[in-house]
């Protein structure tokens, strides 16, 4: 099988528990280091599926890595490609399809609720999971549903937390995380989670029953995991 191409754009921000998910199923990927430099790829020749992870930066920063970056989201999507992207990179493939990124009203950062919307591409996607579960955020902007893709879950706060269309899955929160990487994001990130409020947990809110936390979060990431490698050639 070609390979899946991962996208790093922070080095605290790998793929995490998605690397396990792709390694149990023997399914062969690069991962490309952005934050060391690494070049994006000009040709999407011998690639499976691109999977964008998260980063601190902004999709409207100029930065520049993210224009060709967005070129190759839209190569792959045009040749049909299955697409994946988390926080960030879910931003990165709402601009790709024409989708705006623009400040939260609030920032979500911590162990927050989820809820599938309503609609028969949430039935698809989300399949038996729970109407409601835990995830993990850590963002204050968030991206629009670009036209013709649709919304399958929303939060209190922020109502598009993730959408689909075709063998694309953009995501808002972090399915991805692993106890490690909690534990790293909030020794790293302190400075952003000194004013906590109903929105943002202090690191020793994100710590209550951390390992159960992340055993529930990464059974709904197999799901929707393997939901996305349905698509993949």
């Amino acid at each position: 099988m070609k390979e899946i191409l991962i996208f790093r754009h922070a080095p605290q921000e790998g793929p995490g528990y998605f690397a396990d998910f792709l390694a149990h199923k023997a399914l062969p990927h690069r991962l490309i280091r952005i934050d060391q430099n690494e070049p994006v790829p000009s040709s999407i020749d011998g690639i499976s599926g691109l999977v964008l992870m998260g980063g601190p930066m902004s999709v409207n920063d100029d930065l520049p890595w993210i224009p060709p970056l967005i070129s190759l989201i839209q190569r792959a999507v045009d040749a049909e490609l299955p697409v994946l992207g988390h926080c960030l990179g879910g931003q990165l493939i709402s601009k790709a399809l024409g989708g705006a990124i623009t400040r939260n009203p609030v920032r979500e950062i911590g162990w927050l609720p989820v809820n599938r919307v309503d609609n028969a591409a949430a039935a698809d996607w989300l399949n038996d999971l729970p109407r409601e579960f835990e995830a993990f955020h850590w963002h204050g902007e968030t991206f629009s549903i670009p036209e013709g893709a649709s919304r399958i879950l929303e939060s209190r706060d922020c109502p598009n937390q993730a959408f689909v269309t075709g063998k694309i899955l953009a995501l808002q929160c972090h399915v991805e995380m692993t106890a490690d990487m909690v534990r790293e994001w909030a020794r790293l990130g302190a400075d952003e989670l000194e004013n906590t409020c109903a929105t943002v947990q202090s690191p020793q809110e994100m710590a209550v029953d951390l390992e159960a936390r992340v055993r529930r979060m990464q059974g709904v990431a197999d799901k929707l995991y393997h939901r996305w490698i349905q698509g993949l050639t």
